[in-house]
């Protein structure tokens, strides 16, 4: 299957194809991956989840379609909603800044298809410079809640993807912006002995990732996303549980 920008996001592809974040799913909760990539289950887009698209849609030059998309982004008045103008606040402090925009500069949504320890895996890089960096753009809420999204893993996965289709080994930076009264801003280069790590991280565990989801072997449930609870039976439970920690 060749992807491009249209079918990348598909059912078929992500049957085809393991990602970063279909990884992800699998290591919160493997039934919800499985469930995702069948199709079967598709959780609601935060406004979080939103903001952050907005941004990246604006890099992306696709912004106009995404508003079409996404009429919530919307007042009654046809004005835009207070959390989608600090997007825009973002996004004029971001292009403002010449290291930044220098980041952001590359080839826009670069997709690659690679086989990595035996599986076929893709990626769409926000930022791609032939030779010189891997750039990723994120929106957080702060600088500090960065190293809890595990962008060790995609920067582990990009930078092979690149070097199994290019013979290059480049540095993966993390273009960052904050959605904090007074945006902040930075460039964040994870280092190499954290992306090796990280990497080794990924060979250990992707076979039974794979397996599973191939159907031969069981998805564990992790009990706590909303997909579990969705599917879950009602038990008997004992109360005094509930009241763990708070003594």
């Amino acid at each position: 299957m060749k992807l491009n920008q249209d079918n990348y996001y598909s059912v078929e592809a992500n049957q085809q194809f393991f990602s970063v974040s279909q990884y992800k799913d699998f290591m919160k909760c493997e039934a919800m991956a499985l469930a995702k990539i069948r199709g079967e289950y598709r959780p609601a887009m935060t406004k979080a989840m939103l903001t952050g698209s907005f941004v990246d849609t604006y890099f992306e030059g696709t912004l106009d379609s995404f508003m079409k998309e996404h009429p919530e982004v919307f007042t009654r008045k046809k004005e835009l909603r207070s959390e989608y103008r600090k997007a825009n606040e973002i996004i004029q402090r971001v292009t403002e800044d010449k290291l930044f925009a220098q980041f952001m500069s590359g080839e826009k949504q670069r997709i690659m298809t690679f086989e990595m320890f035996g599986v076929p895996w893709k990626m769409k890089m926000d930022s791609y410079l032939p030779g010189i960096c891997i750039t990723d753009l994120k929106v957080v809420v702060n600088f500090r809640s960065l190293p809890l999204w595990r962008y060790d893993l995609q920067g582990a996965v990009y930078q092979e993807g690149v070097r199994l289709n290019t013979g290059e080994q480049l540095p993966f930076y993390l273009a960052v912006a904050t959605k904090e009264r007074v945006t902040d801003l930075d460039i964040f280069q994870i280092t190499q002995p954290v992306l090796d790590i990280a990497l080794r991280e990924v060979e250990i565990n992707i076979q039974h990732f794979m397996r599973v989801k191939e159907g031969l072997e069981d998805p564990s449930c992790c009990g706590k996303c909303d997909y579990c609870k969705g599917i879950k039976g009602a038990k008997i439970r004992d109360y005094s549980e509930l009241l763990e920690g708070i003594r």
